[in-house]
């Protein structure tokens, strides 16, 4: 871990001195803040505004996490410049908020901001964590909560825009084991989820077609035609 990293994340947090009624509102007063701070602008507000949420991310309470997230979310949207300053810190937040083992609505917001900072970053220089995030929003198409398969579907249908020739091979992979997700999805009982799951077939397409493999044919195959056809014509569904 860099110093950068060292100075946001390792920044002990305000030691709790009030009842546990007063300890909500104070956190519930900060998060509904963080929009009306980050509109200013000010430089060192900003940093501090985002130590804050990077320490908020990994607190023990499930609703700190929670609101951590979204403030992640709502600093991609007013601030991108400094999203992508701290592009490596963010994102390893996120994809722990992806995998969070207890909270739900910690691994939904991640999903939402996930989206959000990837459009903003067009998707580059994910690294590994173009896996995680991958890997973890696969399992998340067939939840039980309608609002987190939309917010699957949606963030899924992004990455095949981003996979590019690196992570081609994977993502294929992840695709064609997601094949049964896509088609029952479909015909989902949510029409959001539906159109969002439309629109991420679509998305997923070019990794559905089965390659055409001519290097094992004979010279004898590669004389007859009708054969060759054959022998590279995509199975039907």
């Amino acid at each position: 871990m860099d110093q950068t990293q060292r100075g946001i994340l390792g920044q002990p947090g305000p030691v709790p001195t009030t009842q546990p009624k007063k300890k909500r509102t104070s956190v519930m007063s900060f998060f509904s803040k963080v929009s009306w701070t980050l509109r200013f602008q000010k430089r060192e507000s900003l940093k501090n505004v985002f130590s804050i949420l990077a320490e908020r991310a990994q607190d023990p309470n499930a609703k700190k996490r929670h609101m951590a997230m979204r403030g992640l979310g709502t600093m991609a949207c007013e601030t991108p410049d400094k999203v992508r300053k701290y592009k490596k810190i963010v994102l390893d937040l996120l994809v722990h908020g992806l995998y969070d083992p207890v909270s739900a609505e910690v691994i939904h917001e991640s999903l939402k901001t996930l989206t959000i900072i990837l459009g903003k970053i067009q998707g580059k220089s994910l690294g590994s964590f173009f896996v995680d995030i991958t890997l973890q929003t696969r399992t998340l198409l067939d939840d039980e909560n309608d609002n987190m398969r939309y917010s699957a579907f949606v963030l899924f249908g992004q990455l095949a825009s981003f996979a590019g020739r690196k992570w081609k091979t994977f993502f294929t992979s992840q695709v064609k084991q997601t094949q049964d997700s896509l088609l029952i999805h479909l015909q989902d009982r949510n029409p959001q989820v539906a159109k969002a799951c439309k629109t991420t077939f679509r998305a997923c397409s070019p990794y559905l077609k089965e390659r055409k493999e001519t290097g094992f044919q004979t010279e004898e195959d590669q004389r007859n035609p009708k054969l060759c056809r054959q022998l590279v014509k995509p199975a039907a569904m």
